[in-house]
């Protein structure tokens, strides 16, 4: 029994090692990483309670406009002292027992379209928390796409750096064998040595940065930090050129009216203005009706010769019923009325700003983003340009620095050019990249349909 035992723990613990191997090998592109992303983020998780919060919000405004309140009571005491006799209406001083029952409901027929319009500002909240929600989801899936492609940066400069070692190293054992030929001085070689140290440097430092990047993809995924993480760069590998056919004005006037933050502006002002007109109508008299029934109970327990009315009876003999109809005429309230129109016409004309502010805000962004993309665009063509010239110069250096015709300083030289050349082709096409998802986003199109 004991071996069969064993047996299982080794086997659930071989599973598990495969369940960890297979796990190592999955290679996650942007899109999966962005849908990973939306649907394990806790700020993803509180806009939806948001959301909840604002359907039972509407529900009550709705139960609150078109239902009547309904209360129910009873009632239990005994009377050990002088009391009024129900029946004759006369002080006795004899102990009795009471029990009262009452139903009662009431709705409110006009109180400054109160009602109304919360049932409107319900909506528009609603709406909000939709809105809310996709604004969220969008934050995150850009935060996503930063932070992914700083991780394809960082692993594709570190297999750079590493090549540069590894032809440092090499041009490091050269240089010592034609010190002992004689070709080259004991200064060339400590060159190549300094050089060699140089890149080893930079490799240590692009590692401390991807590391630092995938730390922050994964906290950004909401991945576990513990776990590894790969991804797939050719994901991103070939930059695209957005091809819609709306002019920049188009996509301004686009994005006027569908971008999340003009719609919560927008809706904020909406609500605004309805609860500045609730606070207004409230100066006016309020209209209610009300309706009840109630009957009671009593005894004389202990009372000799008295026998008590049947319960039921009682109940059908005391019972009565009334209809009431209240009017509510506001007369003086310490000017706490007053005030609150003054408040919210305070809120109205600050949502009014913010709503003018956010499409302001939105049409620079669009504009921005536009001139950003095409100034990549170009940005990118260069970069291709000098990092292609730049690696051939590379190349012929290195072979002229293997020949003796060039020293230690100008090879080093047209190694941090290459270098350097390379990095900036690789940000350049990753910020293009992003770029061009910027557009599309403001076109339309969400990041996880592009």
């Amino acid at each position: 029994m004991k071996a069969k035992h064993t047996f299982f723990i080794l086997m659930m613990s071989f599973g598990a090692l495969n369940m960890v191997k297979a796990q190592d090998t999955t290679t996650m592109t942007l899109k999966e990483c962005m849908r990973y992303a939306v649907e394990h983020s806790t700020k993803m998780r509180i806009a939806q309670a948001d959301n909840r919060d604002a359907q039972i919000d509407r529900r009550d405004a709705i139960l609150a406009a078109f239902t009547p309140t309904v209360e129910g009571s009873t009632y239990a005491y005994s009377n050990f002292g002088r009391s009024i006799d129900p029946e004759t209406n006369t002080y006795i001083r004899t102990t009795s027992f009471h029990n009262g029952y009452s139903l009662s409901a009431g709705i409110n027929l006009f109180n400054g379209f109160q009602a109304v319009n919360n049932l409107k500002i319900t909506k528009t909240a609603q709406l909000m928390g939709l809105t809310k929600e996709q604004q969220t989801e969008d934050q995150i899936c850009l935060a996503t796409m930063e932070a992914y492609c700083n991780v394809l940066y960082y692993t594709e400069m570190q297999k750079a750096l590493q090549a540069q070692v590894v032809s440092a190293e090499k041009s490091v054992q050269l240089a010592t064998r034609q010190e002992e030929l004689g070709l080259k001085s004991h200064a060339d070689v400590v060159q190549m040595q300094s050089d060699l140290a140089e890149r080893q440097y930079l490799l240590t430092q692009c590692r401390n940065s991807l590391n630092d990047a995938m730390i922050t993809l994964k906290d950004v995924m909401f991945w576990p930090i513990e776990e590894p993480l790969k991804i797939d760069g050719l994901s991103v590998e070939t930059p695209y050129y957005d091809v819609s056919t709306k002019t920049v004005s188009e996509m301004v006037d686009f994005a006027k009216n569908n971008m999340p933050a003009v719609l919560l502006a927008e809706g904020t002002m909406k609500n605004a203005r309805l609860a500045l007109k609730t606070a207004r109508w409230q100066l006016l008299p309020r209209l209610s009706l009300y309706g009840g029934w109630s009957t009671t109970y009593f005894t004389y327990p202990g009372m000799e010769g008295y026998v008590p009315t049947p319960f039921m009876e009682q109940l059908k003999n005391n019972s009565g019923e009334y209809v009431q109809l209240s009017l509510s005429i506001p007369i003086f309230d310490r000017l706490s009325k007053h005030s609150n129109i003054a408040k919210r016409k305070n809120a109205y004309d600050r949502a009014c700003a913010d709503y003018e502010q956010t499409l302001q805000t939105v049409e620079a962004e669009v504009r921005r983003a536009i001139a950003d993309r095409d100034g990549s665009a170009d940005a990118l063509r260069q970069a291709a340009v000098r990092a292609e010239l730049q690696e051939e110069a590379y190349t012929l250096n290195g072979k002229r620095f293997e020949q003796g015709l060039i020293s230690s300083i100008e090879y080093q030289t047209a190694s941090g050019n290459y270098l350097n050349a390379l990095a900036e082709h690789l940000n350049a096409r990753l910020q293009y990249y992003i770029k061009c998802s910027v557009v599309t986003y403001y076109s339309g199109t969400p990041y996880l349909q592009q």
